[in-house]
């Protein structure tokens, strides 16, 4: 007999949902995976929701127990309302997360083995993974870190005295819209923010604008080996981003280490090393060149592990 935890996470590009054990190891054969985007419905991608979970729960063995669900969402997220409104999935304003999840579960009992109602948090997806980190990844034993993953967006989360910090909301640690640069005359203060600087599809739009020909990130990480003079430069404005970004944040807090993930982060071998030398050069006070700037100790598997977190890990919620 096992244990799990549904896991469910909500992103800009896919919807996911994995049966996770106390231990943090997906359940063979639990996971799927549906494709979202900017310009999904409501109705597809709250279908996606149900298709993923149904799936999950389908592969409770007989003797398995499930005993809660954790959610990650990109964000913002409203804790009291149940609610998210992802900035890159502008169907979903409001649109309310957890009843759905609620609804699923209750659809599968008593299938699931659940003794009960069962918890089901909602937190956002950053601060899922942050949680993730100090539980099973590279933030183990850490009481002040930060865990950023650089991907089609920038998302974060912060651990702060051993606890996991969420905020008024819910949305403490949402690192991609904070903003690290002028705004440029005529634009919204989201041309100034972290995500639009240094996040995967930004990046490489930004490249085109200064005439590269690449149409990818991996087109991107190509040129970039190559010594393209506009790939190596848009790499480097967004690994200074990110390092700035951390900079600032440990400077607000005092942290100890920043864990770095997503696909984005691994465009050059050195993009770990570019922010380190950001790290080392921006902060105005001493203590905060102190940060540990580390690859993330996660697998692709994080958003669910994070999801997981939640209830796993529920004694250290802020």
């Amino acid at each position: 007999m096992t244990d799990y935890v549904l896991a469910v996470d909500v992103g800009g590009t896919k919807v996911e949902a994995a049966l996770v054990a106390a231990d943090g190891v997906l359940s063979p054969g639990s996971r799927d995976r549906r494709p979202t985007g900017h310009d999904s419905t409501s109705d597809q991608l709250a279908d996606a929701v149900r298709a993923v979970t149904r799936h999950a729960l389908a592969a409770l063995g007989d003797d398995d127990v499930l005993v809660g669900a954790g959610i990650g969402s990109a964000g913002p997220v409203d804790l009291v309302a149940g609610t998210v409104s992802p900035i890159n999935l502008p169907a979903w304003r409001g649109f309310p997360l957890r009843g759905l999840v609620v609804e699923l579960l209750a659809e599968a009992a008593p299938a699931a083995g659940a003794p009960g109602e069962l918890p089901v948090t909602l937190r956002l997806d950053g601060v899922s993974l942050a949680l993730a980190e100090h539980w099973v990844g590279a933030t183990q034993g850490v009481d002040n870190a930060v865990a950023i993953t650089v991907s089609t967006g920038v998302g974060g989360g912060l651990i702060v005295n051993g606890r996991l910090l969420s905020g008024g909301t819910g949305n403490a640690g949402h690192i991609g819209q904070i903003q690290i640069a002028d705004r440029p005359a005529g634009e919204s203060a989201w041309a100034a923010t972290l995500e639009v600087i240094a996040s995967g599809p930004n990046v490489v739009r930004w490249a085109q604008e200064q005439g590269w020909q690449g149409e990818r990130g991996e087109d991107l990480a190509a040129g970039y080996v190559a010594g393209d003079v506009v790939a190596v430069a848009a790499v480097r404005r967004s690994a200074n981003a990110v390092g700035e970004a951390i900079s600032s944040v440990s400077t607000l807090l005092d942290l100890d280490v920043a864990a770095i993930g997503g696909g984005f982060s691994r465009v050059s071998d050195d993009y770990l090393d570019l922010v380190r030398t950001t790290v080392e050069e921006a902060p105005v006070n001493g203590y905060a060149r102190r940060v540990r700037v580390v690859r993330s100790g996660l697998s692709d598997e994080s958003p669910l592990v994070g999801a997981a977190a939640l209830v796993w890990q529920a004694d250290l919620l802020g």
